[in-house]
């Protein structure tokens, strides 16, 4: 289950809320209360199967726990060091890293295969931050409870907002009068109805009228168009996760940071990523950017602080193109604001001797056009849709077949429905098209919960030819 993808998820959020509320108006909605609906809601996401091989189905949740004990223990015995030594620091990061990096790399090495669980890459980050907290000793060791629910917190688990654990810890244990609890309600119900407002009305209508349209043309004309569209969709939609997120968050006492902030009218491409997935640069700002640049100045790597300057965004966004993903496209993307920033960073430095750029009403508006150019064409190279041929107007197919398994994906991909699969004239099975899939996601078509992957039937394996096909039946819903 998708969080905030749906309404069936906010009917199901009902059960959680519905009592928060009852709660938090007699001063009771504390954090064994927000312990106890994350737990339940965690086992609901993630009851479904996991292929970890073909023939090995196991349940998501299983996944989820593993993940949470390789944290405490990596967590703990680094805290036990007293992190002393440098070289501990860097293998706590990199055990850390290590089931992010599973996640990403056994599907491409072992086709088929699925490993780790929806928002294991923001979960890794929460993980990451505690680590860096402790080496530089910030904080103290948290304790199990504080490090499951921070890691955890059911409405940001999936695609954040990227807290940080100082900041987390100062408010879940915060016991909350009736008063406080209205003033997070109040600033819960004007963020749920501006997620509505995004996410299901202004990202809906852009998807349906102007992105997939867009789509399903190869001319250069409709690839600029769906540069325009896609970013427009890609920020209102996940503005609007966003804002389910926080607002959710706020019910359960949470004060999770805002993750956008009016992004296409900033002035430069430095002051876009203050206004982008904002929780996100920041953690690359603080985490790898000043470390990089505190290292690169004591050492005296370079002769330049400018130097290091420019080498710390390459740095800090190859590796955030990294954490998207390993696809060349995620990795480009990454490289490009990189440049960006550089490029901004050189003529910023020489503006302040020769004050060419000056600001005013006019040089503001030139500014604000420039950039949102140049950030729309990142989100282009972002989308992986150059140079990928034009979506039909139904995805439905058979893409790969083995001596293992049959994969692929399914028509009308925000639509659950059953499919059967036929040799020939001969019904063999039933089943349902609900697998995740990021690149149809990406280029705008979907939901990403639409495609299929089912071992091969025995009947297949005699050593015949076969005609195989697929037939949809009566659709779900919408």
């Amino acid at each position: 289950m998708i969080p905030y993808a749906d309404f069936t998820f906010f009917g199901l959020l009902l059960y959680a809320v519905i009592p928060t509320l009852i709660l938090g108006l007699f001063g009771r909605a504390g954090w064994r209360w927000s312990l106890l609906v994350t737990a339940a809601l965690l086992i609901v996401q993630y009851h479904g199967l996991l292929h970890v091989r073909s023939d090995f189905p196991v349940r998501e949740i299983w996944i989820v726990i593993g993940f949470a004990v390789w944290q405490w223990v990596t967590v703990r015995a680094f805290a036990g060091t007293g992190a002393r030594r440098r070289w501990l620091f860097y293998a706590a990061i990199g055990t850390s890293l290590l089931p992010l990096a599973a996640a990403k790399l056994i599907p491409m090495v072992s086709p088929g295969s699925q490993f780790g669980f929806l928002g294991i890459s923001y979960v890794t980050f929460r993980a990451l931050d505690i680590v860096f907290c402790l080496r530089d000793k910030v904080i103290v060791a948290p304790g199990t409870l504080d490090l499951l629910m921070f890691l955890f917190f059911f409405p940001t688990i999936s695609a954040g907002p990227i807290d940080r654990y100082q900041r987390f810890a100062s408010d879940w244990r915060r016991k909350r009068t009736r008063a406080e609890f209205l003033v997070d309600l109040d600033g819960a119900v004007h963020r749920l109805f501006r997620g509505f407002l995004y996410k299901f009305i202004v990202a809906a209508l852009i998807k349906q009228h102007w992105l997939e349209p867009a789509a399903r043309s190869g001319s250069f004309r409709a690839l600029l168009s769906y540069m325009y569209a896609y970013s427009f969709y890609l920020f209102f939609d996940f503005a609007g996760y966003s804002a389910f997120a926080i607002a959710l968050s706020y019910l359960f006492g949470i004060h999770t940071p805002e993750n956008f902030r009016r992004p296409f009218l900033a002035r430069n491409i430095r002051d876009f990523w203050n206004r982008w997935h904002i929780t996100l640069s920041f953690w690359f700002r603080d985490h790898v950017y000043m470390r990089f640049l505190l290292a690169a100045g004591r050492g005296k790597w370079f002769a330049s602080l400018h130097t290091a300057a420019i080498l710390g965004y390459f740095l800090a966004f190859g590796l955030m193109g990294l954490w998207h993903g390993i696809e060349p496209h995620y990795i480009i993307y990454g490289l490009y604001q990189a440049t960006l920033l550089s490029v901004f960073h050189v003529f910023s430095t020489w503006n302040k001797v020769h004050h060419y750029w000056r600001e005013g009403p006019l040089s503001n508006a030139l500014a604000i056009f420039i950039t949102f150019h140049f950030v729309c064409f990142g989100l282009l190279i972002f989308s992986g849709r150059i140079g990928v041929a034009p979506l039909p107007h139904h995805v439905g197919k058979i893409e790969r077949t083995d001596y293992n398994e049959i994969s692929g994906d399914k028509s009308k991909p925000n639509a659950q429905a059953d499919i059967e699969l036929w040799d020939g004239e001969q019904r063999l099975m039933a089943f349902c098209a609900h697998q995740f899939r990021q690149d149809p996601l990406d280029a705008g078509y979907g939901n990403g919960r639409h495609a299929f992957r089912i071992p091969i039937p025995p009947v297949f394996k005699d050593g015949q030819s076969h005609l195989m096909h697929l037939r949809f039946l009566g659709q779900k819903g919408i």
